[in-house]
């Protein structure tokens, strides 16, 4: 039996295929198109015809099935129950205006602002007039798939399918076993002395910052940022109603002020984007801050597993005496890409509210069968063992970025060199117009970089954000040489100009 669906647009929609197919004969069944009465082709034929497995078909039944939609007839098959609304397509019933509550408006707009500032949409003047044979993308990153050992990983998953129940199962703070091999790992590799009950797994660092603004933060209050920093933390402060007050970064990290505000977000044991490091001084300042004014810090260890050179640095949870400090950390730059798991080692104080206030999102934690897997994993010393690879190898490539960027471009940029972290900001030796005319040139030739004016809240000189682990060292170097060109291209444009 033909059977003919709009494919093509669901399957790139929706990330599963059962819900690609859901959604497909559901909007089917309700713009008209499969009337009531219908007969649908079975599992197998069906999954034969667009690809699937026949438990994808099957699951997507079931759905169908249980929403009312299809009904089945035991020997006889399957067939559409729904009579549809005639004359109205599935996207009209999409497009009633429904009142926000503010919050929900304040989301609705940073999620549009962010969307804005990560679009990689060109001008039309920005258009490339011709393919290059490869881009050099250094404002994307991802692990390379030689960097990480699939195999072993996969003989954890398997081990962690084969153990019968989750004793976490109804757990917000996720996996008990997870969260005692975290505070292992950060008190062998970070000092950091806590209990696993203490550690709240969260899906990805950026849901653990949201929630915490949210059970920390009312409506007014406000909040101190970096700038430059990462923008994610001044948006979970305005979608909660708060203020945000930008305080400068120089090449200390941030400066500490009386701020009159209660609660700050730091990165200070790699500033991002800068990389620079919060001197002891300053630490102590921060801390003195949050003790006189009654305030929390949030501190952000975003990729300081990747120290190449040096001691570790103490992150402000270690120093902190008066249990006024959140310290957040993620799994997104060791683990394979799509791999989405953070955690945030709380004060006692805030357990019980973050964990009351995640069940309500995330009353089953996601992901338990990945989190018991990798509970093992680091509990047996094979997380460790891949972090030292992963070190080794970056920190040659970190090397070759920076030794690279200076030979080559030292007098375009002023680059911020650290010790660690798997990226380099850079200043602009020019001025606005020969930026954007460099960008504009950059692209043509098929060389991308993140614009730091992504991570500004206040007006600055033009900078660059450079990401490298993903790419090969012959790529690291021919894109830094491509940018030359670039550079080239801009001054022969001026001087044929004049």
């Amino acid at each position: 039996m033909e059977f003919m669906l709009s494919w093509d647009r669901y399957i790139k929609e929706y990330r599963y295929k059962y819900h690609a197919l859901y959604h497909a004969i559901r909007d089917a069944i309700l713009s008209g198109t499969l009337q009531s009465g219908t007969q649908l082709p079975a599992t197998r034929l069906l999954a034969v015809q667009y690809g699937l497995s026949r438990g994808s078909v099957a699951t997507a039944y079931d759905m169908l099935q249980a929403d009312g939609y299809i009904h089945t007839e035991t020997g006889r098959g399957t067939y559409v129950a729904f009579a549809g609304i005639p004359g109205e397509p599935p996207e009209a019933l999409h497009n009633t205006n429904i009142r926000l509550s503010a919050w929900g408006k304040r989301a609705a707009e940073q999620y549009q602002s962010l969307t804005a500032i990560n679009s990689h949409l060109l001008l039309p003047d920005e258009q490339p007039p011709h393919q290059q044979t490869e881009e050099i993308r250094f404002d994307r990153s991802h692990q390379p798939d030689a960097d990480f050992p699939y195999a072993e990983w996969k003989s954890f998953l398997s081990r962690s399918n084969q153990q019968g129940k989750y004793e976490s199962l109804y757990d917000p703070a996720g996996d008990i076993r997870l969260r005692e091999a975290i505070a292992a790992h950060l008190g062998a590799t970070r000092g950091i002395m806590v209990s696993g009950k203490e550690i709240v797994l969260f899906n990805g660092s950026m849901q653990a910052i949201a929630l915490l603004t949210q059970v920390i933060l009312d409506e007014g209050e406000k909040a101190v940022v970096e700038s430059p920093g990462f923008k994610g933390f001044a948006q979970a402060v305005q979608v909660c109603g708060g203020e945000v007050i930008p305080s400068t970064v120089d090449h200390h990290g941030i400066i500490p002020e009386d701020w009159d505000a209660r609660l700050l977000f730091v990165t200070p044991s790699r500033q991002f984007p800068t990389g620079v490091v919060l001197n002891l001084e300053r630490r102590l300042a921060l801390l003195a801050w949050a003790r006189n004014r009654q305030a929390i810090i949030i501190e952000d260890s975003y990729d300081s597993e990747f120290r190449f050179q040096g001691r570790p640095i103490e992150p402000l949870k270690v120093l902190d005496q008066e249990q006024r400090v959140v310290h957040i950390g993620s799994f997104s730059k060791t683990m394979p890409e799509g791999f989405r798991l953070g955690y945030a080692v709380l004060p006692p104080a805030l357990v019980a509210p973050v964990v009351a206030a995640k069940a309500y999102y995330d009353p089953i934690s996601a992901g338990l069968y990945e989190q018991r897997a990798l509970a093992v994993w680091m509990s047996r010393g094979g997380y460790a063992k891949h972090i030292r690879k992963l070190t080794r190898r970056y920190g040659v490539k970190h090397q070759k970025f920076a030794d690279w960027i200076q030979q080559h471009a030292g007098h375009m940029f002023t680059v911020f060199i650290g010790d660690a972290g798997l990226g380099f900001y850079a200043l602009w030796n020019g001025n606005d117009e020969n930026y954007a005319a460099f960008k504009r040139a950059c692209i043509r030739r098929g060389v991308y970089f993140t614009d730091g004016i992504r991570f500004q809240l206040d007006p600055s000189r033009p900078s660059l954000f450079f990401k490298y682990a993903h790419l090969s060292e012959e790529q690291i170097k021919e894109g830094i040489l491509r940018m030359t060109l670039a550079f080239e291209d801009i001054k022969y444009g001026q001087e044929k100009g004049k």
